[in-house]
């Protein structure tokens, strides 16, 4: 009975959720998650690395690569923990001040990654309709001020929605539906008055994720009415292919955040599992492909990576 007694939020103890009805293969499930984990961490630390260390690399364009690296990594660690935890321990406990802070950076390395998109989709827009005027446009300086704004930008939106929840009191169950904490999963177990939290939370996943994958599209109009304009062909080829690799990883950044918001809207007959195991690969594919795009797609980082690999090797 004690988990149905209205309970201050700061005695919270949630129990987060592995795979429902897949419990007994944990430890088999949790093998390619693992591989998974290690392919987001080394591919993102190799290409931050290649970055740093390598003087061609030292352009507009791959400090923002560098950034989305950055965000890939955060984004990896935030779940890391708990994710193995279930998988290997069965280790399900979260306090709620550690179920605050997980969800917090999971949503700040979201909005993050999102913006770093956008900012990259701007890097584009501007080397391709002013390619003599780039340098002086994206100058070291701009970008530190493109960082800092994005931090700050996530920062202010998200952590009414985070603190809000600290007003709530929960009188149901205390069982979460994913391996983390999620924003919509903790306001459903409460038996307070919810309606505040999910007004700003919306309102901060609008103005931020919402505002962006509007601002990206838009961007990449411009940028083919002006390759359009090119009357070479070639130059046409060119300055599209500069395009591939972002376009990717907008691809798969957007496209599963979209499958798990239908999953969750319009889904309610799908069997639990299905929106677990969406739910724990959405924030894995984008670290897990960004490097991978980019090595393969992008011949400077391809080169650097392969040198520093080289290198190790000898």
């Amino acid at each position: 009975m004690s988990n149905f007694q209205n309970t201050s939020s700061s005695s919270i103890i949630f129990l987060l959720t592995g795979v429902p009805g897949l419990e007994a293969f944990h430890t088999w499930i949790s093998a390619p998650f693992c591989f998974l984990y290690v392919i987001a961490l080394s591919g993102n630390s190799l290409i931050l690395y290649a970055i740093v260390t390598q003087p061609s690399l030292h352009e507009p364009m791959y400090y923002f690569l560098s950034m989305l690296s950055t965000t890939d990594l955060g984004l990896s660690v935030s779940t890391l923990v708990t994710m193995l935890g279930i998988f290997w321990f069965n280790a399900r406990e979260i306090s709620f001040n550690a179920c605050l802070s997980q969800m917090f950076f999971i949503k700040l390395f979201t909005v993050m990654e999102s913006s770093v998109l956008l900012a990259m989709a701007f890097d584009r827009f501007v080397a391709i309709s002013n390619p003599l005027r780039y340098a002086t446009t994206l100058t070291d300086s701009r970008i530190t001020q493109i960082v800092v704004a994005i931090v700050i930008r996530g920062t202010l939106t998200l952590t009414p929605m985070v603190a809000l929840l600290t007003r709530l009191s929960f009188c149901r169950s205390h069982v979460l539906h994913h391996s983390y904490c999620f924003h919509p999963d903790v306001m459903k177990l409460s038996c307070t008055d919810t309606r505040i939290n999910n007004a700003v939370g919306l309102t901060a996943m609008i103005s931020t994720v919402g505002v962006d994958s509007i601002l990206i599209p838009v961007s990449y109009v411009l940028i083919t009415k002006i390759v359009l304009s090119i009357a070479s062909p070639e130059e046409r080829k060119k300055a599209f292919s500069m395009c591939i690799s972002h376009i990717g990883a907008v691809a798969v950044f957007y496209i599963p955040l979209i499958s798990l918001s239908f999953v969750h809207r319009f889904g309610k007959r799908v069997p639990a599992y299905v929106h677990t195991m969406i739910a724990n690969t959405y924030l894995l594919i984008p670290p897990v492909m960004n490097p991978i795009i980019y090595s393969v797609k992008t011949k400077q980082i391809r080169k650097a990576v392969i040198k520093i690999l080289h290198s190790k090797d000898t």
